[in-house]
């Protein structure tokens, strides 16, 4: 099955890079090269893509700005914008996470770990590194006590729903919370599409931004493997 993909970047050179790249691969079809967000926009809406790599330092309209018009104009499927940026530690990165990227990757990404990136997004994955993402999160995200009651934004949510909430955020793939709350892994998919049609979000990354801006969970409490990079469905 093939993966359609627009390729966002303002920069010529890195965008007609990642462009010959993927025309190169098999299983990848760019449809589409944008210079800036309006452009990405534009051709987000013609062409439907699967993932849209999504530079977020532009002139004009930001990546963020353009990942918010794309997915607010959208049909289902939504497409997957997984996020390409300069900098390991960026403001910006956490903005296009609650904006709803899927992802982050740096853009001294090698080619054949870009391209797995672009194949683990089209599946339906959340990728992005955890050490970046930690940081992010204890730069940005408030302190608050976590041995409180769940803020007002979570009242919503069951007991349960608040546990795999809490460990979705600790970076535990679904298989790991099953384990951990010995219940089954179709059941976990069914408490987090719940958690999050009740908080009213769209995605894995934002559930794990919105569980840190509330207090459920606090910077340094997550969990990571050894591979520099988390993946979950």
């Amino acid at each position: 099955m093939t993966t359609r993909v627009l390729v966002v970047d303002d920069q010529v050179l890195i965008r007609a890079g990642v462009a010959a790249l993927l025309r190169a691969a098999p299983d990848m079809e760019v449809v589409g090269e944008a210079s800036d967000g309006d452009e990405a926009v534009q051709l987000a809406a013609e062409q439907r893509p699967d993932v849209i790599l999504m530079d977020i330092r532009m002139p004009g309209t930001s990546g963020i700005t353009a990942t918010e018009r794309i997915l607010e104009a959208a049909c289902e499927p939504l497409p997957r914008i997984l996020v390409l940026t300069t900098f390991d530690l960026d403001e910006y990165v956490y903005a296009a996470l609650r904006a709803g990227a899927c992802g982050f990757l740096l853009k001294d990404t090698g080619p054949q770990r870009l391209l797995a990136a672009i194949a683990a997004v089209a599946e339906g994955d959340t990728l992005f590194s955890p050490s970046v993402t930690r940081r992010l999160i204890e730069a940005y995200a408030p302190r608050t006590d976590p041995a409180g009651p769940p803020p007002e934004t979570l009242d919503a949510l069951t007991s349960r729903e608040l546990d795999v909430l809490r460990l979705v955020a600790g970076g535990l793939s679904n298989a790991e919370i099953a384990e951990t709350l010995v219940i089954s892994e179709s059941t976990v998919k069914t408490h987090l599409n719940r958690t999050m049609a009740k908080l009213d979000i769209g995605s894995r990354a934002q559930a794990v931004v919105l569980a840190y801006e509330t207090g459920l969970v606090t910077p340094g409490g997550g969990h990571a493997d050894g591979s520099g990079e988390q993946r979950a469905r």
